[in-house]
């Protein structure tokens, strides 16, 4: 901590701190108690994936892909797998539009339900935790009956999905629905109810709509202040276009679209309610059929061989709205490019003006109001410190740069 000439102090938040759950640093102006400017530094969590994606064939890189995140697994390899269709000409078949939805409305009740306890625990309710922990058991309990893993799913192809729900997994399904329908009132009466949660969100981390608008933020952060986006809505895929969905925003409850800690709670908790309401329909309504219109992998891999195209997969994630971009070449067997964007990446220039004005003790649950996910959104490149100049290595000069690297630090021992 250094003592600046305008009595201002410097406080570096990150990148490992008790707040925040993966390297991140967020950099502190405060007069006293009161912050007066924030600035988030990323950059401290890059894993290659695009990279190491790069260097494999379409069809392995679907398990890396979902590898991103271990929260929204199912959101990062739907995003791929509809961007390597699009750029293959591949058409899923319409029964695996259905379970695609119900999978990506399971994640959201486990993302959000996490998320809560998470965010409880930054302004110590760790009962809180443990019970909103204890109960997305349930939701990982019926993950895992449909495609036989709790965390990172493995349930897409290009062309549809590996599992089919079937009816004997029908009453686990409708008993966890109805599980989570009587629980609502409770979590909304924990989070919504409880005067120490008001007083520790009403009113903290502001978000006007404006704001979130010209930040160009996503998803429940933006929702919150009252900004009626979702790509679910805005832009069908999958089988959201024949659903019954609304915005949820806070005004629709008989809120004010405030954009604080506890419009953002709020918003969460309905889209909980609203995705069970989504698996029932979905349930209802999913045609009979086949799951997979790509059944012949020898064909689909020769297809994907031969494609010479690109293409962009969009989606509203538990986050907000993210996108995959895939391009493949002719005879090339391996992916000519793929990059990710991730909600995170949109949602991190809105923490400004969300810090500006509040207190240093507000800071570990404004940071966490916009579920941040570094590892979801981070990247890395090159920068000479001096110059500006930005560069970027292959695979060969990446690993000489190591090589000379550790012999440096080597050098000086005997």
């Amino acid at each position: 901590m250094s003592e600046k000439e305008d009595n201002t102090y410097e406080v570096p938040i990150g990148p490992v701190h008790p707040a925040l759950k993966e390297p991140f640093m967020i950099e502190f102006k405060l007069d006293g108690e009161e912050i007066v400017d924030a600035d988030p530094k990323p950059g401290m969590n890059h894993r290659g994936i695009e990279f190491m994606g790069m260097h494999r064939n379409p069809v392995k890189v679907i398990p890396l892909s979902e590898r991103i995140c271990g929260i929204c697994s199912i959101v990062h390899q739907h995003m791929y797998t509809t961007a390597g269709e699009h750029a293959a000409g591949i058409v899923p078949t319409e029964r695996s539009r259905y379970i695609r939805t119900i999978m990506m409305e399971l994640e959201r009740i486990h993302s959000h339900v996490l998320w809560a306890g998470v965010a409880a625990h930054e302004i110590g309710f760790d009962t809180h935790l443990h019970f909103t922990w204890k109960i997305r058991e349930k939701v990982m309990d019926l993950l895992e009956v449909i495609s036989g893993n709790r965390v990172n799913y493995s349930m897409w192809t290009f062309g549809g999905v590996r599992r089919d729900i079937t009816e004997d997994m029908l009453p686990t399904a409708m008993e966890t629905l109805e599980y989570y329908e009587e629980l609502y009132d409770k979590l909304e009466d924990i989070f919504l109810g409880d005067p120490s949660i008001k007083h520790r969100t009403k009113d903290i981390g502001i978000l006007t709509e404006k704001d979130a608008l010209e930040l160009c933020g996503v998803g429940p952060t933006i929702r919150a202040s009252g900004v009626k986006k979702d790509v679910r809505i805005d832009q069908p895929y999958s089988a959201y276009g024949d659903l019954d969905i609304d915005y949820v925003v806070p005004s629709r409850y008989g809120y004010e679209n405030t954009g604080d800690v506890f419009s953002k709670t709020l918003v969460r908790l309905k889209e909980v309610e609203q995705s069970v309401d989504i698996i029932r329909q979905c349930l209802n309504q999913m045609p009979e059929g086949e799951i997979d219109s790509e059944s012949n992998k020898a064909a689909l891999l020769n297809k994907l061989k031969k494609a010479d195209g690109e293409g962009v997969g969009r989606i509203e994630a538990p986050r907000g709205e993210a996108m995959h971009y895939v391009r493949f070449k002719e005879g090339k067997e391996d992916i000519d490019c793929w990059k990710v964007r991730a909600s995170t990446y949109n949602n991190l220039a809105t923490y400004k003006p969300m810090f500006l004005g509040e207190q240093i003790a507000d800071i570990p649950i404004i940071a966490a109001s916009i579920d941040p996910c570094i590892g979801c959104m981070d990247r890395a490149e090159i920068v000479n410190v001096n110059t500006g100049n930005k560069k970027s290595y292959d695979k060969e000069e990446l690993h000489d740069l190591s090589v000379q690297k550790t012999e440096d630090m080597l050098g000086g021992i005997e």
